[in-house]
């Protein structure tokens, strides 16, 4: 074993976040940690890179009983974390980041950028990743900045490399990669522990799991003994098949709430036309680069068209625009929600009330009191787990920030409600939440448009289902017609008649 957690318990002012817990992971082995949040997944991680230290039990890495007096240590000692908030410094180059605080020195003592860059480069190389050494970190994508993470774990001779939410915020091609990446760390002897509320990835990439729930352990399994069902079950106490709520039945869909045709923004979409009916939640589906995200925003209005029309609830929208589309009763709950979405240095109120200020004060002047209120019933209506209307969003778990935002827009949408990617980075008990609040809102008459990257969600949650390629439509499903195969096909038709048109 690498690394060997047994009965270790830690415990923070009126929480008991871990109540004797065994964990351990190989050499060679992927060994996914699951469970919903608040189950102890961050804790443990933290005992064992010696961020925390346990209250009780005993920690072994590597054949020996260790007590770490700091992440750095841990970290000498061969332990890296890739956390989903990469931790790297955007204005210092790729080299510079690699070898921060490790930077070689010449006979002179002074730092060594020639034979650092060098470096820098083979580690890349052996990735597989093609980056500028000599490029600022704030320059690169997301994919990038994460090869980077590697890159410098692996120069420190890491035995074990903890990967939280690594796929959080990449998709397709860039997934592969880290899959091959991990594939190849995992060949070279290095113990992997990888933690992700992408059920599809953990059965995928992991040789087991180790279950954790309200801080206690539930069990650890062999990926090979178990199905997704058994997973989830296992997660969550409920059967997978709970998870999504009926889709909408005949004579629940009513007329057209949202037609938008011909639409063209830039080279990312093509003259793509589409319909949402009230009461429908219609899914929107494509590989990452389809165009599903420009699409949702020049329909929103916070993306120009340069081609197309908008029609809401059988009214012409002449210029769309953030303002109008409110105004009219369409709300968009945007893929980013720290960046994009919530005001993360106000309270729950704040954030809750933003788009219907109106509501809440007159003038310069806002009643804090009926603000509270607002939030203290969509705190209520969709179990937000907050200690109130005055809690901070950024202390929320992820979960919980996307009901924030759901509580937000469901306020202010009268007839159509556009998703962005709205279970991303949230585990699958939040998950279950959400999807219920998704088809509660159709119910209640809105359109909704859910753009999704997780094809599972797509299939369970979706009445109907536009699929995107390469910025163009190519095609469109309803009722027994959506299945993950026939939305896969559709989703690379545009590639592969390229591909063909090339080949010919």
């Amino acid at each position: 074993m690498i690394v060997e957690a047994k009965a270790i318990s830690k415990s923070f002012p009126g929480v008991r976040s871990l109540d004797r817990v065994d964990f351990s992971v190989s050499a060679g082995e992927v060994r996914a940690l699951v469970g919903e949040n608040g189950a102890g997944k961050s804790t443990l991680i933290k005992i064992i890179s010696g961020a925390y230290v346990p209250d009780e039990g005993e920690l072994h890495f590597d054949g020996g009983n260790v007590k770490w007096s700091s992440p750095h240590e841990a970290q000498a000692a061969g332990i890296h974390v890739i956390y989903q908030e990469l931790v790297l410094f955007p204005e210092m180059t790729v080299a510079q980041n690699i070898f921060v605080n490790r930077q070689p020195r010449n006979s002179l003592r002074m730092i060594d950028y020639r034979a650092m860059k060098t470096r820098a480069k083979a580690l890349l190389g052996d990735l597989g990743a093609l980056i500028d050494v000599n490029e600022k970190i704030k320059r690169l994508s997301v994919a990038n900045r994460q090869m980077v993470e590697i890159a410098r774990a692996l120069d420190s001779d890491a035995k074990l490399i903890v990967f939280d939410e690594p796929t959080a915020v990449l998709g397709g091609h860039e997934v592969e990669l880290l899959f091959a990446i991990i594939r190849g760390l995992k060949q070279r002897g290095v113990a992997i522990v990888f933690i992700s509320h992408r059920l599809d990835e953990i059965f995928e990439i992991a040789d087991s799991a180790t279950v954790l729930k309200d801080g206690k352990l539930v069990g650890s399994v062999p990926i090979a003994a178990v199905d997704r069902n058994k997973l989830v079950a296992m997660m969550i106490g409920r059967n997978l098949a709970d998870i999504y709520p009926p889709k909408a039945q005949e004579g629940e869909v009513g007329e057209v709430v949202v037609d938008a045709k011909d639409i063209v923004v830039g080279a990312r979409v093509k003259g793509v036309s589409f319909e949402a009916r009230k009461g429908e939640v219609l899914g929107v589906a494509g590989m990452v680069g389809a165009g599903r995200t420009e699409l949702a925003h020049a329909v929103f209005g916070s993306l120009p068209l340069d081609c197309g029309s908008i029609r809401l609830v059988g009214q012409a929208v002449p210029k769309p625009s953030p303002t109008r589309s409110i105004a009219a009763g369409l709300g968009f709950l945007t893929e980013d929600r720290k960046g994009e979405g919530l005001f993360m240095l106000l309270d729950l109120a704040a954030n809750v009330t933003a788009p219907v200020l109106e509501t809440v004060g007159e003038s310069i002047w806002l009643d804090r009191g009926a603000e509270k209120d607002i939030a203290q019933k969509q705190i209520r209506d969709y179990a937000i787990a907050a200690t109130g209307p005055q809690a901070s969003v950024a202390n929320l778990s992820g979960g919980n920030q996307q009901k924030v935002l759901l509580g937000r827009w469901v306020i202010s949408s009268r007839t159509a409600l556009i998703l962005d990617e709205p279970t991303r980075g949230v585990d699958v008990g939040a998950k279950v939440e959400i999807y219920r609040i998704i088809r509660q809102l159709a119910r209640r008459g809105l359109a909704i448009i859910v753009i999704s990257s997780e094809l599972p969600e797509i299939v369970g949650l979706c009445d109907r289902v536009v699929v995107l390629c390469e910025g163009r439509k190519t095609g469109e499903l309803a009722g027994q017609e959506v299945t993950e195969n026939a939305v896969l096909q559709l989703a690379v038709a545009g590639r592969d008649a390229m591909s063909a048109g090339r080949s010919a």
